[in-house]
């Protein structure tokens, strides 16, 4: 017969171990500065908490590829990403998309931006590309789909740009950095998206009518929640249960319209990162079709290339 002791000993570590397995790190990329995400986001962790017993732990980094990195090495097992991060984490981090972010206004998506000040002398993109030289830029995080991947494609590759060199100065930073930037004249052109000014509206409309749209993309698919595809099947039912039900009460509407006017979740999967791979490709196919360094066989292999994996995308 085991002293009791040994039988104490043995039920604590059963369940420091059970604790340790019912603890999740949730991952929210840089869309802004960490205090304000912590704001927006910690009311629906400790929703989360009470409702599925789990312990949450945010993990807020300073850049996008931090968020993604943290997947990989299993320090973070769930996120919020946007769909260009997303797919990083799916392809390098064991990450897998599970969930999808439900509009106020049950729109399917959002769009990026180019904004400037009200007073400023550009109104559209015309504007903006034949004056670049005396234009300070501010893009995105090179791991945001609104921020950096859609005006690569929309605004710079598709009529044929380097942003690199097009304009008097060019620097990144977090949508929240480049309102704030363009407000204080810092820069005269920035990305952003409609999450973000939208909230503006609803939190600041004193600043917010300080800004000017003068570009807009098409749709851009609403932002993912992925998981690691190794997380314990128990927890994922959990934290899938929680997610797709979260939003009914007019306390939980308040914590998502906090966040991004968001109304809730609803289940998907990685075909809705289908749309902003084949965006991916067709900026790199633009920028092979006109590099100048690449031979004509070593051109005509890449674009074959891409052409391929276009066409499986497709099907």
């Amino acid at each position: 017969m085991k002293p009791m002791r040994y039988v104490f000993a043995l039920t604590l570590l059963s369940a420091s171990l059970l604790a340790a397995a019912q603890e999740i790190n949730f991952g929210i990329i840089s869309t802004d500065s960490a205090s304000v995400q912590r704001e927006r986001w910690e009311p629906l962790f400790r929703d989360m908490e009470k409702r599925t017993g789990l312990t949450v732990k945010a993990f807020y980094a300073p850049d996008y590829a931090g968020v993604v990195e943290a997947m990989r090495f299993n320090k973070v097992q769930i996120a919020w990403y946007g769909n260009k991060a997303a797919i990083d984490a799916v392809d390098r981090s064991n990450g897998e998309v599970f969930a999808q972010i439900l509009r106020s206004d049950g729109s399917l998506g959002y769009y990026s931006l180019l904004i400037t000040q009200k007073d400023s002398p550009y109104n559209n993109l015309n504007d903006v590309l034949k004056n670049s030289k005396s234009i300070n830029f501010g893009i995105g995080d090179p791991g945001s789909t609104s921020g950096f991947l859609v005006p690569s494609y929309y605004v710079f590759a598709m009529n044929k740009v380097d942003p690199r060199t097009a304009f008097k100065t060019i620097r990144n930073a977090s949508h929240g950095a480049n309102i704030q930037a363009v407000l204080a004249k810092q820069v005269d052109v920035a990305t952003n998206n409609t999450e973000e000014t939208d909230k503006l509206e609803l939190t600041k409309p004193e600043m917010a009518k300080e800004l000017k749209i003068i570009w807009k993309s098409p749709l851009i698919p609403n932002d993912p929640i992925v998981w690691r595809k190794d997380l314990d099947p128990a927890v994922k039912a959990k934290v899938k249960s929680f997610l797709v039900g979260y939003g009914k009460t007019d306390a939980d509407k308040a914590v998502l319209s906090n966040i991004y006017n968001y109304s809730g979740f609803k289940e998907s999967t990685n075909d809705q990162l289908i749309p902003i791979r084949q965006l991916e490709l067709y900026k790199d196919r633009v920028k092979i079709e006109n590099d100048a360094n690449y031979s004509a066989e070593e051109k005509t292999r890449l674009l074959a290339d891409i052409d391929k994996k276009l066409a499986a995308l497709a099907k």
